[in-house]
């Protein structure tokens, strides 16, 4: 090869081609825009509850962060959380009421957790989990108790249109 081969050639490629991303494949620094605000994937948690898995993953916007829910059972279902300040009264209630709605629990269980960037902390944990629903079914709460510790969210059920995916790479 000559100097001026190597000099002015085609350099060897050295990056691979970026996956398509789907809503269980999304990795850190992706960034998703929901409702005209972007956020980036800073974070995934995988829970797996005796063969039915499910994903969440952190997103952090500019003002605030948001959790993207992700599970398919017959089809697949998607939705937005945000951590709430609410303290329930152990063993979790039948029912909680957060700011005039009343949810009622709807489904609960132990999952085994894998964690990607911010959530990696938590790899190998288990998660107790209470999935509350208003009478409409179109406000959730989710209370997840780590340890000694519990996490409370309240959602709402989104549509895939709603979300756009731009890889990081």
């Amino acid at each position: 090869m000559s100097f001026f081969s190597k000099l002015f050639g085609k350099k060897p490629s050295s990056t691979k081609p970026v996956e398509e991303r789907n809503m269980f494949n999304l990795q850190t620094d992706d960034i998703i825009t929901y409702d005209l605000e972007d956020y980036k994937v800073v974070g995934k948690i995988s829970y797996d509850d005796h063969g039915f898995t499910w994903h969440a993953y952190q997103l952090e916007g500019v003002n605030r962060t948001m959790w993207l829910s992700v599970e398919m059972d017959d089809e697949l279902y998607l939705g937005m959380y945000e951590k709430i300040k609410l303290k329930p009264q152990e063993p979790f209630p039948k029912k909680i009421e957060h700011e005039g709605t009343t949810f009622y629990l709807d489904e609960s269980g132990t999952a085994r957790v894998t964690g990607l960037g911010r959530s990696q902390n938590i790899n190998g944990m288990n998660c107790q989990y209470f999935d509350y629903c208003d009478d409409d079914e179109e406000k959730f709460l989710s209370v997840e108790k780590w340890g000694s510790e519990v996490e409370v969210s309240v959602g709402y059920e989104i549509e895939q249109f709603e979300l756009k995916i731009i890889a990081s790479n």
